[in-house]
């Protein structure tokens, strides 16, 4: 018989877990649940949510990916229903701008947080 497992948070590692926490919780709007100096967590009510832990060693990926660099691990997508309000949102509260494209099923524009990790805001055409 298989348990019950069920995700509670997707862990990001950085130097500054309240700095994070608040970065996406200005972002997202979602409730921060836990703030220390070592761990905070943004949950919104009923679904799994992020935490942030305290990495006082953290390398910031780099994207696009080059040889010899910090390789992303992982990356977050969030869809959006204006792209360009989004955008100017992430970047009034501390996102710095990678890159992006748009083609017919998506626009996507690739950002990173305040301890460059990278997340995606994109419109889904179909």
């Amino acid at each position: 018989m298989t348990p019950t497992v069920r995700l509670t948070a997707a862990v990001l590692g950085t130097p500054d877990p309240r700095g994070l926490a608040r970065f996406c919780q200005r972002l997202l709007g979602w409730p921060i649940r836990d703030d220390t100096d070592e761990w905070a967590t943004l949950r919104p009510e009923g679904s799994a949510g992020l935490s942030f832990q305290l990495e006082r060693d953290h390398v910031p990926p780099v994207w696009p990916q080059e040889p010899g660099a910090q390789q992303m691990q992982l990356h977050l997508d969030f869809e959006v229903d204006d792209l360009t309000a989004a955008c100017e949102h992430a970047e009034s509260i501390g996102a710095r701008r990678l890159g992006g494209h748009s083609d017919a099923d998506e626009a996507v524009a690739v950002y990173a947080d305040p301890a460059g990790h990278p997340f995606c805001l994109f419109v889904s055409f179909g």
